[in-house]
């Protein structure tokens, strides 16, 4: 059963450009390089945001044992480097979604 993994982020104007690159080149990639995901997206949410712009990580998963191993294993260290560098200057929430059907 396919699991999407998906981190929705809002994140403050004044480091916008700086976070969305690194997301693209470092942080997406790093996610990507543990082989635990099949395939990204990484999506603007387009209703407008005062002081911020909102956007979500779709990660698709084989399943749930490798979404497990990946958040045992490999998001904390993840999300701490995210913190670090942009800490105080974001809002981050994580949904799971089981896939029912791919059309």
């Amino acid at each position: 059963m396919r699991v999407i993994y998906n981190v929705t982020i809002n994140i403050d104007l004044e480091v916008h450009d700086e976070w969305f690159d690194w997301m693209k080149e470092v942080h997406i990639p790093d996610v990507m390089n543990t082989g635990l995901f099949l395939d990204a997206r990484f999506s603007k949410i387009l209703a407008e945001e005062e002081g911020g712009k909102s956007y979500s990580i779709q990660y698709l998963c084989e399943s749930q044992e490798k979404l497990d191993d990946y958040q045992t294993n490999h998001s904390p260290k993840l999300q701490e480097e995210h913190t670090a560098k942009f800490r105080g200057r974001f809002v981050a929430f994580r949904t799971l979604l089981r896939v029912e059907k791919s059309f």
